[in-house]
């Protein structure tokens, strides 16, 4: 089993403590600004060719239940290819163009057989906020960015470099994002509209409009029905960059409810080779 490394005090804190909890700031002429730490981390994350690392998840769920998830994942991009092995002994893998677009899933449970699943479907995104493929940094990416369909990109321009801190014992910078107009707000859907279309136009992640909505993914939303949507991804939003790697160690997303999500990287190894074999089910180790 992979070994998961606990992060440092700092990483572990609230968020108004960990953003206060910085260095002493360095010489004006040698502090990175906004705009260079956003592209830098973009571009580190768009240059990703393989991803290994462990990632202790905590998302809230509906009634307020918190559900805690530590996973060990390995990927490549171009083509996608991902496995995951959580401390459960659940494991999951997907290859594009393989399986006719479904997931192998071995449960770890009764009746201990692999099942092929949906990726994006109703089983595997039950209690998730994200799906298989977007393992990684793929939903981090989209926050920092924002999407063509995005009618309002103030979220996005909210985000601040705050700071420097350690996760495990890395420098890190904060970028903080603080958006305190976050509400939700009526929409009247339109044709073609699905969960993942509306959060596509709001910034606001499928998870939510699906649960204040009573929506399964990839539904189809009737034309002209009215529903509630989060105007953005969250109130407060702190992202613990490594220096060296530039790449996320933490992500903190806290809403109206407190919160919602946190999610925090170890172990992390990028652009080492990875062998096709580790992305077949009859790699040795894998009970798929």
């Amino acid at each position: 089993m992979t070994r998961f490394i606990r992060l440092s005090a700092a990483s572990l804190l609230p968020a108004v403590a960990l953003a206060t909890a910085v260095t002493s700031p360095a010489p004006a002429a040698d502090r990175i600004t906004t705009e260079q730490l956003l592209s830098r981390l973009t571009t580190s994350i768009e240059n990703l060719k393989t991803l290994r690392c462990n990632v202790r998840a905590q998302e809230r769920l509906a009634g307020g239940k918190y559900q805690q998830a530590r996973t060990a994942m390995k990927m490549t991009f171009g083509p996608l290819r991902v496995y995951l092995k959580n401390a459960k002994g659940i494991e999951v893998l997907w290859v594009t163009g393989q399986n006719d677009g479904d997931a192998w899933v071995y449960p770890n449970s009764f009746p201990y057989v692999t099942l092929s699943l949906d990726p994006v479907g109703a089983v595997m995104r039950k209690n998730q906020h994200h799906s298989v493929l977007d393992a990684g940094y793929g939903t981090i990416t989209d926050l920092i960015k924002g999407s063509s369909q995005r009618r309002d990109h103030s979220f996005e321009r909210s985000f601040r470099y705050a700071g420097d801190t350690t996760v495990a014992g890395r420098p890190c910078y904060i970028l903080r994002a603080d958006f305190p107009q976050f509400r939700y707000v009526t929409y009247k859907a339109v044709t073609g509209d699905t969960p993942e279309r509306i959060a596509d136009k709001f910034g606001c992640g499928e998870y939510r409009v699906m649960e204040r909505n009573n929506l399964d993914p990839g539904e189809k939303v009737a034309a002209g029905r009215t529903l509630q949507v989060p105007n953005s991804y969250g109130r407060r939003t702190l992202v613990c960059v490594d220096q060296k790697l530039m790449l996320p160690l933490v992500v903190q997303v806290h809403d109206d409810k407190g919160l919602f999500e946190k999610f925090e990287f170890s172990d992390v190894v990028a652009n080492q080779s990875i062998p096709a074999a580790e992305f077949t089910k009859g790699f040795p180790g894998y009970k798929l």
